[in-house]
């Protein structure tokens, strides 16, 4: 392991029974970024987690986690890193400061010292203002910014965060996503798993692409979309007529094809002069299209694409055990 890899994965594999869970994992994390593990349900994602962080043990593979072994260096994972769940852990009865002076003196400080650390997460995630409110009132925003500062109380140079944001509004995730993207800026390693497209669009330096337990692609979600395609150019007909008609005028040119939407896709670069060509071409008498829009790729298409199925819902949770 370099230097530079605050993760490293070699071959790693996990079956339960017959079922065959990962089968043959490599991942390579630098140090100080953001890494995205995706991937459809029961694809492993959980199960890589609680390898690396110690929880679970490999039936086949190494790794080293912040340079240390995740098998015969357990310990010292353990002190070098910090897990967060889907669901936050913190006791709704304490209030916030309790809380983090509570996990501060777990981890060995003195009270002073506990006092004072607890103090600088709570300005460091904007949560004074309710640091004597019990965390049963706070929102479900707050409730993860305390959970993820109480993960911080060690001072870990690797986050593991599962689903970081399940379950917030789209103002709470805007605050996680920026908190994440600190803490990285700060030096700290993030591995999450998401079910959540933009959230690795947004935040990640890095992506693996996890199914049926393999990587099945990785690099930055630029990189990624990139291999799927280019930009398209979307066609909504005003009639079957007209769809059928410029479907076979298209041939081998069409992208996509929805035949209940009226829509047909076509390859573009997405500038204004080609889009203005192809509609010329297309619809020369202004009187087939309906209305047109240039649809560049994004993560959706990537899983479609390499998975052979669309990316999980939002709301889907993946099972206990992988």
């Amino acid at each position: 392991m370099t230097d530079e890899l605050a993760i490293e994965a070699t071959a790693l594999a996990k079956s339960y029974g017959k079922t065959h869970v990962l089968a043959g994992v490599d991942l390579r994390v630098p140090r100080g970024s953001i890494f995205a593990l995706l991937g459809p349900n029961g694809a492993g994602k959980t199960t890589t987690v609680r390898i690396l962080s110690t929880l679970l043990r490999p039936d086949a593979g190494q790794a080293r986690v912040a340079g240390f072994d995740i098998g015969h260096q357990r310990r010292q994972v353990r002190l070098s890193i910090s897990l967060t769940g889907q669901y936050t852990a913190v006791d709704g009865l304490q209030t916030g400061a309790e809380n983090l002076r509570m996990m501060a003196r777990l981890a060995g400080m003195s009270r002073r010292q506990a006092r004072q650390r607890a103090a600088w997460l709570l300005d460091r995630f904007g949560l004074t203002t309710a640091a004597d409110k019990q965390a049963q009132t706070y929102s479900g925003g707050m409730r993860r910014r305390l959970d993820l500062a109480a993960s911080l109380v060690g001072q870990p140079e690797v986050i593991f965060l599962d689903e970081p944001t399940t379950g917030l509004d789209p103002r709470s995730r805007q605050q996680m996503w920026q908190v994440i993207g600190d803490l990285a800026g700060a030096g700290v390693t993030i591995f999450l798993t998401t079910q959540y497209l933009e959230e690795a669009d947004r935040v990640a330096h890095k992506v693996s692409v996890l199914d049926d337990g393999k990587v099945v692609a990785e690099g930055t979600p630029a990189q990624l979309k990139q291999r799927v395609a280019g930009e398209r150019l979307d066609l909504v007909l005003r009639t079957a007529a007209d769809f059928s008609k410029l479907a076979r005028y298209l041939g081998d040119r069409v992208l996509r094809s929805d035949p209940g939407e009226l829509t047909l896709g076509v390859a573009t670069d997405g500038s204004s002069a080609q889009v203005r060509e192809l509609l010329d071409e297309l619809d020369p008498s202004r009187a087939t299209l309906a209305r047109f829009a240039v649809h560049t790729p994004t993560l959706d298409d990537v899983f479609l694409t390499l998975t052979g199925h669309a990316a999980p819902a939002a709301d889907a949770k993946e099972k206990t055990r992988v």
